[in-house]
């Protein structure tokens, strides 16, 4: 029962900042440290971040689907192949590769020398300030339908920072498509999307570690953690896509450089041991 409770607070954590700007591993690997629970394990969270992407999956279903279907008809009908949906479909599975590259032969490195605290404080800070000076230096004259190869390229390799814990997947690819001068609600649309095939591959691949590997809970609360992700992350997609219509990305800056050095200062202390 103490588990199951301890996957509910992880799962809303999850669900709460997995679409933010403010990295949900980082979250994940600071507040049960916090909490006195320790690490939960780099394979319980990347299992329950595919609760997230469901919601991702729910939520831009008719986006996904027309992408798709575009894409596979665009294989046997060249005509079809200019199509924006078409070549969406190439840029998200060509922007995923560095990440399911990388993530594969570092696979050691991220679930033992990448969790470690200074590591994460520090790119929450440096990562944090990356994202405030791409928002406001941005031109913020692009819309989705301007992304050409070179800008999926650059912003796939953005998201492969995400492999260390305190980057954010969405933070590194929204701080890239506003360099490049992609409008907000374009740079985050596209940073959902391009997540989609990486997240749920991690989870998968690492399906197979939650009996007996680097999980500190068991198939139940892992289940149920990734349950309550799906859920509030649903919620967190809806209110972020409406939020940066019309407000700029200051807060979540603000709030990943007080985490960073907040968790360096307990570091320090004492109260936090890397």
């Amino acid at each position: 029962m103490v588990d199951l409770l301890k996957a509910v607070v992880l799962g809303l954590i999850q669900g709460l900042t997995e679409f933010l700007p403010i990295s949900s591993s980082a979250h994940l690997r600071i507040y049960p440290e916090l909490f006195g629970w320790g690490d939960p394990g780099a394979a319980f969270t990347a299992v329950i971040q595919i609760g997230t992407e469901l919601a991702v999956l729910v939520f831009f279903r008719k986006d996904i689907w027309r992408i798709g279907s575009m894409w596979v008809r665009s294989l046997a009908k060249p005509e079809l192949r200019g199509h924006l949906d078409a070549r969406m479909g190439w840029f998200i599975i060509i922007g995923s590769l560095p990440i399911v590259v990388l993530g594969i032969l570092l696979k050691d490195v991220i679930e033992r020398d990448f969790r470690n605290l200074w590591l994460i404080a520090t790119t929450l800070v440096v990562l944090g300030l990356v994202l405030g000076i791409a928002d406001r230096v941005s031109r913020d004259n692009l819309t989705i339908k301007n992304i050409s190869l070179r800008d999926a390229v650059l912003m796939g390799l953005a998201q492969a920072l995400a492999l260390v814990p305190g980057v954010s997947r969405s933070g590194a690819t929204i701080s890239m498509g506003r360099f490049l001068g992609y409008e907000r609600e374009a740079a985050t649309r596209y940073a959902f999307l391009l997540a989609i095939p990486a997240v749920v591959g991690a989870g998968l691949f690492e399906l197979k570690e939650i009996p007996n590997g680097d999980n500190s809970y068991g198939w139940g609360p892992t289940v149920t953690a990734t349950i309550v992700s799906f859920v509030v992350g649903y919620a967190a997609i809806a209110w972020l896509l409406r939020y940066i219509s019309t407000r700029s990305y200051t807060p979540f800056v603000i709030y990943r450089v007080a985490l960073g050095l907040a968790t360096m200062a307990l570091l320090a202390a004492g109260v936090l041991v890397s």
